[in-house]
């Protein structure tokens, strides 16, 4: 059985609800909102932020208290993929893209202002979920999450081209743009089932470090994946200004990058040149040793935690996550 089905198999009747769920709630009166968030959703995506959410929330479940999800863990999930939908539409009009999973991004299919107010909207629809879930804790840890998104954005246009970006300030960006939501997400599922504060905690923790990983291998895969494969251009990253992990340690050992990125790619066949100099380069293999890192962090957090099925699953994510690459 594949790792990817085996992660699957405990939720899928939870993500396949999760699904149906999202396209309800983000119902808006205006048509062309509408269309734009429903337009988000059909397109489907790996959905492996919820699916974590809905893990973390069977593995601290109160035995003498339930045995099921929370109606409030499973809205946990859903707000958690608005949230981070909400975020790729905003992406999307800042980087340009065309496409994402496959199809046209709402700005090429609608315009730049839609789809500033379809993400708009979908961050203040999960601001409303959030709200009534009537726990403040959760909403104060969740709420931060968009402000770091905004905060990731913003560091990242401060460094767009500049090769002297550090893999600290790298992984600083990451945590803003990505490892923060899962990490918030993760803390919120053992709060709502009124886990003790080092579970909590140590469930953060697990969030940030796969949410690192996972943006490593991202940008990994902007590398050395095609565009069919992303569902968005391959190299966009680099395109855009945004120099990654691969980039930042191919960049020690081959000196010709400075140069096309000090152009900030212009010429016709710079992205593609860049691209195989990183692959000649130990950029990939040093950029895999960092998010192996960060997953065997994630690992042994999981590992003191009491064994059940869904302990074992949020490990078999680890796998997931490094699979992605072959």
């Amino acid at each position: 059985m594949q790792v990817t089905q085996q992660i699957f198999d405990l939720i899928s009747n939870d993500l396949q609800i999760l699904n149906n769920n999202l396209k309800k709630m983000v119902g808006a009166k205006h048509p062309i909102l509408y269309a734009a968030a429903e337009h988000l959703f059909s397109a489907g995506g790996k959905r492996i932020r919820p699916a974590i959410v809905l893990l973390v929330s069977k593995a601290t479940i109160n035995k003498n208290n339930n045995t099921k999800i929370l109606a409030e863990n499973y809205r946990l999930a859903e707000i958690t993929e608005i949230i981070h939908t909400a975020s790729l539409v905003h992406d999307d009009v800042i980087d340009e893209c065309e496409t994402r999973r496959g199809i046209n991004t709402v700005h090429y299919k609608f315009s730049t202002k839609i789809a500033v107010l379809a993400g708009d909207f979908l961050f203040a629809q999960s601001s409303w979920y959030l709200a009534n879930l009537n726990n403040v804790e959760v909403v104060k840890t969740i709420s931060k999450v968009i402000t770091d998104f905004a905060e990731g954005e913003i560091r990242q246009g401060l460094t767009n081209f500049d090769y002297t970006i550090s893999v600290d300030d790298y992984m600083e960006k990451s945590f803003y743009k990505t490892a923060s939501l899962i990490a918030a997400s993760c803390q919120g599922a053992a709060m709502l089932n009124n886990s003790n504060k080092k579970i909590q905690k140590a469930f953060y923790l697990y969030g940030k470090h796969i949410g690192l990983a996972f943006q490593i291998i991202d940008d990994i895969l902007d590398i050395i994946s095609s565009s069919k494969n992303l569902g968005k251009p391959a190299g966009s990253d680099l395109k855009n200004g945004n120099l990654t992990a691969p980039l930042i340690f191919a960049l020690e050992e081959s000196p010709v990058l400075y140069t096309l990125v000090n152009r900030e790619f212009q010429n016709d066949n710079d992205i593609n040149k860049a691209i195989t100099i990183i692959k000649n380069t130990q950029g990939i293999q040093k950029a895999k040793d960092l998010a192996e890192e960060h997953i065997q962090i994630a690992s042994k957090i999981t590992q003191i935690m009491y064994p059940n099925k869904a302990i074992k699953t949020l490990l078999l994510i680890s796998h997931y996550i490094l699979n992605r690459l072959f």
